[in-house]
């Protein structure tokens, strides 16, 4: 007996495959008898694209989870110069997230359209899946030709191509939902920290060398030389022992 839309609702949960496999059948069957109301067949055809467009999304969803799971935090190359801070640059973030993104099916497409904020262009990503769905993405962005003081510091020009870069940089952090972190380990929860000798010895460099420690903690961005991360420690030694060859000590 050929199947209903009816017996599909009441029928035990089935995969979405098998559903589409299913509903295909009794496509197939429809259009071949002669008899089949165009009406019925058409809500077949539109229930067939619903049962896709389901399958398709499922998948989406799959293989974002399986890409985020594999996506590390990516490191923070560049630093800013007006605002004294650091960020992962467009390069840095397709390195870490490109590749696996396309592993997983995944293709990016990034343009402007008309944004309703004044003094913003809305930068836009399409987010597309080799089964199928797509989901599109958006960010405002505020218009870059002026810097921390008011002052124009770019063209038009170059302002659109900063504010597009920005958008860019930032809707691929949103969509993956990847953090961001020091490149050279520096910070908080960089691992463990410096052990007792190792303190000394760089408490007794410091010392001869004439160091600002204040100035040293703060490069590594620490409260105080205990806490500097055991991964830094010949980085840190490296620079007192330049610091004392300058001094001529």
């Amino acid at each position: 007996m050929a199947t209903n839309a009816k017996q599909l609702e009441l029928a035990p949960p089935a995969e979405a495959s098998d559903v589409s496999g299913g509903i295909l059948s009794v496509i197939a069957r429809a259009a071949s008898d002669p008899n089949t109301d165009v009406d019925k067949l058409e809500r077949l055809l539109a229930m067939q694209e619903r049962v896709l467009a389901r399958e398709a999304e499922q998948a989406f969803n799959a293989a974002l989870l399986a890409a985020q799971e594999e996506i590390k935090p990516i490191a923070k190359n560049r630093e800013n110069p007006e605002t004294h801070s650091k960020y992962a640059d467009l390069m840095a973030l397709a390195d870490g997230l490109d590749p696996i993104m396309r592993k997983h099916g995944f293709s990016q497409s990034f343009g402007t359209t008309d944004c309703p904020v004044p003094a913003h262009y809305r930068v836009t990503c399409l987010m597309s899946h080799i089964g199928g769905h797509s989901r599109p993405y958006q960010a405002d962005v505020p218009v870059d030709n002026t810097g921390p003081k008011g002052g124009q510091n770019k063209t038009l020009t170059h302002g659109f191509g900063s504010a597009l870069s920005y958008g860019r940089r930032y809707l691929k952090l949103l969509i993956a939902d990847v953090p961001t972190t020091d490149d050279d380990g520096r910070g908080a929860g960089a691992g463990a920290t410096i052990d007792d000798a190792q303190l000394a010895s760089l408490q007794q460099m410091a010392s001869a060398a004439g160091a600002d420690l204040e100035r040293f903690c703060k490069f590594y961005r620490i409260a105080s030389l205990p806490e500097l991360p055991a991964a830094k420690f010949e980085d840190a030694q490296a620079k007192l022992q330049q610091k004392l060859r300058e001094a001529g000590k």
